[in-house]
């Protein structure tokens, strides 16, 4: 299969070989990870390689998914402004923008860019992936779980192995619904819009799995529930020391009114 019919192909993969990935190619992929484009090239990611099946157990009980364990290789990315906060302070340099929230969302840009990096290394050389963004579930038990610093948090987790099975190709919504020209298209019925992709999507779910009735993508957008702890991210992002509300009067400007907004830090 050529690359972009491997990337078009792309697909989760939760069942894996037990056979290990081979030094050569572990090192491979991350050296791929690590060349990932950085926002100001101040590398505010890390990742960390999971290799204590004790503690590959403990993140599978955070991501409720207990095929998490058997993963061959799961790597988690995570925000890191620690590091260059030392090498400044190592230098007698203190600044509030080392905790600020653009230092925190170059990070998580880096460590997501870099993620899909990997995948996608990953899956061109043959290997399965998967992402687990269910790490967030418990982001406390997280730190705690990988000793994380403050200025540092956790934002996915990859795993990657051989793959043990081959499910169908997951539908995406039509083009038309989340690419557009020049400016954000909104549509008058997005019921409507979705309509074709519903049936297609419930065909999907029907082939895979017979016994076991699930909804139109629609309608599952409209049944999610709520991750209780997911809703305080903010709250555990400041709790590792990084500021993420603005103390102050903010001024902006939607649809040509002016609006005045205080957040309380």
């Amino acid at each position: 299969m050529n690359p972009i019919d491997v990337l078009l192909n792309h697909r989760t993969i939760r069942e894996f070989k037990s056979s290990p990935m081979p030094p050569q190619q572990l090192s491979i992929l991350l050296d791929i990870a690590k060349r990932t484009a950085t926002s100001m090239g101040l590398q505010s990611f890390s990742i960390i390689r999971i290799v204590n099946p004790e503690l590959k157990a403990a993140i599978a009980e955070v991501c409720n998914q207990e095929y998490v364990a058997r993963v061959p290789e799961l790597f988690i990315f995570i925000v890191d402004a620690y590091r260059n906060s030392r090498i400044a302070r190592e230098q007698g340099i203190t600044s509030d923008i080392e905790r600020d929230s653009d230092r925190f969302f170059q990070g998580w840009t880096d460590a997501a860019i870099a993620a899909q990096n990997m995948v996608a290394a990953a899956e061109l050389g043959g290997f399965g992936t998967v992402f687990f963004g269910s790490i967030l579930n418990n982001v406390p038990k997280m730190i705690e779980l990988l000793k994380l610093p403050e200025l540092t948090f956790p934002v996915v987790g990859v795993g990657i192995g051989v793959p043990n099975q081959k499910p169908q190709l997951k539908p995406r919504m039509p083009r038309e619904a989340n690419v557009f020209d020049d400016s954000y298209t909104v549509f008058d019925s997005y019921l409507e819009l979705l309509e074709d992709y519903d049936e297609e999507m419930e065909q999907y779910y029907d082939m895979r799995d017979t016994n076991r009735r699930v909804d139109s993508f629609t309608k599952q957008v409209a049944g999610k529930k709520a991750v209780p702890l997911r809703q305080k991210l903010i709250q555990q992002a400041e709790a590792q020391g990084l500021n993420l509300r603005c103390k102050g009067l903010n001024t902006f400007t939607p649809r040509a009114v002016t609006v005045k907004v205080f957040f309380m830090g």
